[in-house]
This record gives structure tokens, sequence and C-alpha cells, in this order.
């Protein structure tokens, strides 16, 4: 595995349109960003490249589980320099802990401005790009 202080964002979310509005923005920014769309595609991608932050929505269906929540337990895991934002809809208070107890670096709601995203998340990585 690479050194886990690599630049990069790994983005989690199986709403297409939100997922190619993030990665387009961050993009933009200057941000190396890698995509999936489902959890076991995220986990692939965390087995082999270390990202400075994840993004990770924690419903990957339809009324489904929280999947998203395994991804924040294997990010904090494999690399535990990377940080983890949750960006999710649920504004349970029982997922938002269980994220926090797995490691997320911070719990946001959707829907939220993409420029308040990536102040979140360049404070979290020491500053913008």
């Amino acid at each position: 595995m690479s050194d886990c202080m690599a630049p990069g964002l790994l983005l989690l979310d199986d709403d297409e349109d939100i997922l190619l509005g993030l990665e387009s923005y961050f993009r933009g920014r200057g941000y190396a960003v890698d995509c999936a769309r489902e959890k076991e595609e995220a986990e692939a991608l965390l087995g082999h490249i270390a990202y400075a932050c994840a993004i990770v929505d924690i419903h990957l269906a339809e009324l489904g589980a929280p999947d998203g929540l395994e991804v924040v337990r294997l990010a904090h895991r494999v690399c535990p320099s990377t940080r983890v934002v949750v960006l999710s809809a649920d504004g349970s208070r029982a997922v938002r802990k269980a994220a926090l107890e797995l490691g997320a670096d911070a719990y946001l709601q959707k829907p939220l401005p993409l420029a308040e995203l990536e102040r979140i998340v360049a404070g979290l990585l020491g500053g913008p790009l």
C-alpha cells in the first residue's frame, strides 16, 4: 500500500448526479478524485490506494441499510490518517453517533453547499490545496 499521506479524495455515493457534481467540483479545485457508487467498489479502492480524505454517503441503496458505515470503518482501519467526512441525508442520531464512533471526522447532512463541504475538507487536510 502507498503512503497514507498521498493526496486524493475518494467519493462514495450511489446517486450519480451527486457523485458527478462532487467529482467535477473537487477536480476543478485541484483535488485528485476517485469515485465509487457502491460499498464494494469503495472497499476495493481503499484496499489499494491511500486517500487523504473520503467523502462517504451512508445509505447506498434506496431504503437500504447504512452500508457506508462499513466504509467508514475500513477507511479508518486501513489508513488511520485518512480523514472521513460523512455526507448523508440521514439525520438520525443513532447513525450519526455510529459514524463518529467508527472514526468519521465529520457528519454533514445533505443538502450542503459545495463551498462549505470544501471548506470542511480543506480544514481537515490542513488548509486549501
